[in-house]
């Protein structure tokens, strides 16, 4: 199930959300927000220009604290739809925050301006915080405002906070994290999903005649949320992996390596997943050095690969493989993004875009009632900037993604975007 006219067009790449809504700062521009790292196209400061929430021709109205009862509403439909984002608060959320905001205004003035698409809804943008507390009120708000659907907020904390509010007032959620454990009835995650990475990769793997996966998490929730995922979905391939390891520190990565030597050599492990971005270069460097021919013992990393130049460059990962989300829908709105707010758009700024239209197609927004379960995991799936994706019964999403490695040019696409 497509989304109608010209929206059914569109493609793109995928925005890293957490596990949790913890923000901590990095270096050089980057966040650590929740499981994923997040790279700013600006300062961290919250003051430097082109903060992604104005500059430029259309700047954004600020709003007030969460509680303040301000809203902004842009969009001429008759269907009333709740758009949660952080506004306010810890600095760097609430700069992304306006970020997705726009990218919401710019699906808006696409549908606005294409000749075959209905003006269906009217977005009423509500500031979420950065706090549960934030994601409730504005979620009592929402529902007092007639909101028929409810996307956002973007940090599973918040979405579970939201979640209870909406699920009492039996309207659907659609949030923005990328954890699954916090979708169910009535709630969706509309993201790139564990689940999702590793069924794509792993089936590839399969098809190309791999017979040992194995992987290497961090003990954190991220690291066992992927763990869970490479061992359903290796065995859902017909696979039963060779061995999986965890690591607190990376002082245990020689000893790890040196475990799995004798498994390598023997062909017990040809495939070795590396998702996590900041360990996986010293891992790779770990097993060059153990003279193991890069042919023989595929590296395997995630989506969160795409948003680290300095990794994509390293020698000791030539040759290793990620699942990705494809870019050309992202590269597709730029030019348009910066035009209007003066600043590239970020990372996530595809995922809003899809779900504004998303929630104007006619047959969800215009159906008696509108959003049913029924209508939204509809199995054909929808057509979006990220390409195909669809919702599963279990409020999860699936993501059609490519294959991509890494060259000592850059990155190539081996396989193109597929659920």
């Amino acid at each position: 199930m497509n989304m109608g006219g010209e929206a059914a067009k569109w493609t793109r790449r995928s925005a890293m959300i957490g596990l949790a809504s913890a923000l901590a700062a990095c270096s050089g521009g980057t966040y650590q927000l929740g499981s994923r790292s997040l790279t700013l196209p600006w300062g961290n400061d919250g003051s430097s220009g082109g903060d992604g929430g104005g500059g430029g021709g259309s700047p954004m109205t600020p709003l007030t604290p969460t509680g303040s009862g301000n809203v902004e509403r842009f969009g001429r439909g008759p269907v009333q739809v709740a758009l949660l984002l952080p506004l306010s608060g810890e600095p760097a959320l609430a700069q992304l925050g306006r970020g997705l905001a726009n990218a919401s205004k710019l699906a808006m003035a696409f549908i606005e301006a294409s000749p075959n698409i209905g003006d269906n809804i009217t977005i009423s943008l509500r500031d979420s915080g950065t706090t549960p507390a934030g994601a409730v009120n504005a979620a009592n708000a929402a529902v007092a405002g007639g909101a028929k659907l409810v996307l956002g907020p973007v940090s599973a904390e918040q979405i579970s906070a939201a979640a209870q509010v909406t699920r009492a007032a039996n309207i659907p959620l659609i949030g923005f994290a990328n954890n699954g454990n916090v979708a169910g009835p009535g709630v969706y995650v509309l993201n790139v999903l564990p689940d999702t990475e590793m069924k794509r990769a792993i089936t590839y793997l399969r098809e190309q005649g791999r017979r040992g996966p194995a992987g290497i998490f961090p003990a954190t929730p991220y690291g066992e949320a992927l763990a869970t995922a490479f061992r359903q979905q290796a065995m859902v391939a017909g696979f039963s992996p060779s061995a999986v390891y965890t690591f607190s520190d990376l002082s245990e990565a020689p000893g790890i390596i040196n475990q799995a030597k004798p498994m390598f050599d023997n062909g017990m492990i040809d495939a070795l997943f590396l998702p996590d971005r900041a360990s996986a270069p010293a891992f790779a460097g770990l097993i060059a050095q153990t003279g193991l021919d890069k042919d023989f013992v595929q590296l395997i990393g995630s989506a969160d690969w795409a948003n680290d130049p300095a990794l994509l460059a390293n020698p000791a990962l030539s040759g290793a493989i990620f699942p990705a989300v494809d870019e050309a829908g992202l590269n597709a709105i730029r030019a348009d993004y910066q035009r209007q707010f003066g600043a590239p758009p970020p990372p996530m700024a595809t995922i809003v875009y899809t779900a504004t239209i998303l929630a104007n197609v006619n047959t969800l927004s215009l159906a008696n009632p509108p959003y049913s379960a029924a209508l939204l995991t509809n199995g054909s799936g929808y057509s979006g900037r990220d390409g195909l994706f669809r919702f599963n019964a279990n409020g999860r999403s699936d993501y059609a993604l490519v294959i991509r490695q890494i060259g000592a040019g850059g990155t190539t696409t081996l396989e193109g975007a597929r659920l």
